[in-house]
């Protein structure tokens, strides 16, 4: 009830106006297209990261555990 009340407020005080008189520089635009290149670009590299864990989540296979910490295990190890 809350959301929606609030919702309904913020579109009727946005449908009130007419004018904004607000300036939009070229650089505006160009941050906003730099924020959204760094947002995909960050999300491909989460997925990239991730993306073993997230094969395994949907097949429904459980990680390996030497997998799931990022490291190998040493063949020196037993000598």
């Amino acid at each position: 009830m809350r959301v929606s009340l609030l919702a309904v407020l913020i579109v009727g005080m946005l449908g009130c106006f007419n004018n904004a008189f607000a300036y939009l520089d070229p650089g505006t635009g160009s941050y906003l297209v730099q924020i959204l290149i760094a947002g995909l670009v960050g999300a491909a590299f989460s997925v990239k990261i991730f993306w073993q864990r997230i094969k395994d989540f949907f097949s429904g296979k459980k990680p390996d555990s030497d997998e799931d910490e990022g490291k190998k295990p040493d063949k020196d190890e037993d000598e």
